[in-house]
């Protein structure tokens, strides 16, 4: 029940922050911060809800999402 709950909150914030495309932010930015979330969930749902898997999904999303959205 718990990894439903995450992944439905994940795809909401996802399709919320993917929507701002009028944000004064930088491609790399904005990778940046939709990897991070993305991440974080990812990390939570995988790790078990732990917190070192939560902060190391972020991180890891981060970096992928600023580097992706470097090369855009």
């Amino acid at each position: 029940m718990k990894r439903l709950i995450a992944i439905a909150l994940s795809a909401g914030a996802l399709v919320t922050v993917s929507a701002c495309g009028n944000i004064p932010l930088s491609n790399q930015t904005q990778g940046a911060a939709i990897g991070a979330a993305a991440g974080g969930v990812a990390g939570h749902v995988l790790g078990g809800g732990s917190t070192l898997g939560t902060v190391g999904g972020a991180v890891a999303g981060g970096v992928i999402g600023s580097e992706v959205g470097k090369r855009q």
